[in-house]
């Protein structure tokens, strides 16, 4: 499965902004269970799913791809953020825990808009050089290739496309200002399968379980669409009152989109998409694309 293969489908993409946190050690396994929000034990070698890092009044603080590669090595996909800044931050709580946790700077990450060539499901190839993980279904399939070996350039135009698709199938990319305001609800990620309220403690564990077995999530993520850019942090309008709040962003040359957070119980409140204005200009919500679930 490398990337210069004649059977890859479609053009590859640098994502330079995507880096790569590695757990290595007979506890990493351990040492992830008992921080992520995810169940790391679930997973079989082979396979990855969503998970993120949350703080104990359960904000996210990092969303990314978890992958198994073995009993005693993990790998971290981060989308946004300075990997080293976390990765020091979790080796704060490694204590006698035997995990070494590093970055991987020779591991780059490229995607392409096209199903995965030999990856399927939550489980990743693997052929020794580079490992590809299959995201969307159908039209609007993507795939992700992780190797020492990308021979492509940034392409400006082709990365905001990808950060465009990313929000368009409700995965958040979280600016700094963003980070420890959010719980998962708040940000939609049951979508994603990217929690467990199931597996036990971890960091925020007692309020997304409270959240999620009192039945007591009033807000979640919307899809906004802009004839021009909207901001971070921006109010979402409606009749003058403020509905809810902006806290992802992409813009290509000719579309604009946003993820904000607004409450779940909009249509009972009489609340029309055309209604919906951010900073002064008319938006009008889109459905979230399904498929980003592992």
């Amino acid at each position: 499965m490398s990337d210069k293969s004649s059977s890859a489908p479609g053009p590859l993409i640098a994502l330079p902004g995507h880096s790569v946190i590695t757990f290595q050690g007979r506890d990493a396994i351990a040492f992830s269970q008992a921080q992520f929000m995810n169940d790391v034990a679930a997973l079989a070698d082979g396979q990855w799913h969503w998970s993120g890092w949350l703080t104990p009044k359960g904000r996210v603080i990092a969303l990314f791809a978890l992958l198994r590669r073995d009993p005693e090595t993990l790998w971290l996909v981060l989308p946004d953020g300075v990997a080293e800044a976390i990765a020091q931050r979790l080796r704060g709580y490694l204590f006698r825990s035997k995990v070494t946790i590093g970055i991987e700077d020779e591991l780059k990450v490229g995607g392409r808009f096209a199903e995965a060539s030999q990856a399927r499901g939550n489980a990743f190839a693997d052929d020794g050089g580079s490992v590809e993980l299959g995201l969307g279904t159908g039209a609007h399939a993507r795939s992700l290739v992780i190797s020492t070996d990308l021979d492509v350039l940034p392409d400006d135009g082709a990365i905001a496309r990808w950060r465009m698709a990313d929000l368009k199938d409700g995965l958040p990319r979280l600016v700094d200002t963003e980070r420890e305001q959010w719980t998962p609800q708040q940000l939609s990620l049951e979508r994603l399968q990217a929690f467990s309220v199931k597996k036990g403690c971890y960091p925020g564990q007692e309020i997304v379980a409270r959240t999620h077995f009192l039945g007591k999530a009033k807000r979640g993520l919307a899809l906004l669409e802009s004839g021009s850019p909207i901001a971070v942090g921006s109010d979402v309008m409606s009749d003058g009152k403020s509905l809810g709040r902006v806290m992802s962003t992409a813009s290509t040359s000719d579309a604009h989109v946003a993820l904000a957070v607004v409450p779940l119980e909009r249509a009972q409140a009489d609340v029309a998409p055309s209604q919906l204005m951010v900073d002064g200009a008319n938006v009008v919500e889109a459905p979230l694309r399904d498929g980003l679930a592992r």
